[in-house]
């Protein structure tokens, strides 16, 4: 059965075995307290790489045992980020999270081509987030908000069946995938809609499996059935998605902000493509919000 809150992830994490967590410059309140509560909650084990003499003060400082932690020590951040793949690639990790240290420096750590954590060359990352808005029936599983500026039809492809993969892991049986323009028409001279009427026809053909595709959708007809009713929309993703494929980053990081910012809804967001999954959020960042990616980092493990 699928989960419809995200609270419900961590139940859901713990049905299917602890798993382990390296956390990188992992030195502030909100990366050690979530983490904590991980531990605590019997979801992960944890190595913290970082200043020592940083994280006990702010284990003091916030009441919590620092001994429930493995610490390797570094006062750098950029080389903390480097350590922690390096441990993941040792076979010392399960899923890689980030704390204090700059996104850019945390992913240059993941793409180096040397010692990073790439599966291949021709290997696609992409942003995956699980959204609870107060003013949707369910969870919202949506991608790319972070990583991909403009993706082509191929790096689409990739999205969407990690977003059909995502959707799985939270018990989703059949996702129903929305592409989204800025039409629901097949408009050829706007790309964003002739990639969401080829990828539909891909998945109708079995090209794209686990799930229902369809596009282009507008936003309106994707999540709000009467929006479909009223423009003629049918079939079974509109007014009913369980997932948005953004057509480029601009659209998805502002629909992730104004559900963040105006909607003041929760998420819970990862790096996929990776060897392993890798937990990306701000520095600024809520205590809760870290706490929702490392369960939904642990269950795509």
């Amino acid at each position: 059965m699928a989960i419809t809150k995200l609270d419900e992830l961590f139940e859901l994490v713990k049905s299917k075995g602890k798993k382990r967590l390296v956390a990188a410059y992992a030195v502030d309140a909100h990366t050690i307290s979530a983490v904590s509560q991980a531990v605590d909650m019997g979801m992960v084990e944890a190595t913290l790489v970082g200043d020592t003499d940083m994280i006990r003060a702010v284990c003091e400082k916030e009441g919590i045992d620092i001994n429930k932690f493995k610490i390797v020590q570094e006062k750098n951040d950029s080389k903390c980020a480097q350590i922690a793949v390096k441990l993941i690639n040792d076979g010392e990790g399960d899923f890689l999270m980030k704390g204090l240290v700059s996104t850019d420096k945390y992913m240059r750590a993941i793409l180096n081509k040397e010692g990073g954590l790439m599966p291949g060359p021709k290997a696609t990352l992409t942003h995956i987030a699980l959204l609870q808005n107060p003013f949707y029936h369910k969870l919202l599983v949506v991608s790319d908000m972070a990583i991909i500026p403009a993706p082509d039809l191929k790096q689409k492809t990739t999205i969407c069946n990690y977003l059909i993969k995502t959707a799985h892991d939270i018990g989703i049986e059949k996702p129903k995938v929305a592409v989204l323009a800025a039409t629901e028409q097949v408009s050829t001279g706007m790309q964003a809609c002739v990639d969401g009427a080829l990828l539909a026809k891909m998945a109708e053909r079995g090209q794209i499996k686990g799930g229902f595709v369809d596009g282009p959708l507008s936003v309106d007809v994707a999540i709000d059935k009467e929006a479909g009713e009223i423009k003629g929309v049918g079939g079974p993703v509109a007014g009913d998605a369980d997932c948005l494929l953004f057509p480029n980053i601009e659209a998805g990081n502002t629909f992730y902000k104004v559900h963040t910012k105006f909607c003041q809804g929760e998420v819970a967001a990862m790096v996929v493509g990776a060897k392993v999954p890798c937990v990306l959020s701000s520095r600024g960042d809520t205590t809760k919000t870290k706490l929702n990616s490392i369960a939904l980092a642990a269950l795509s493990c």
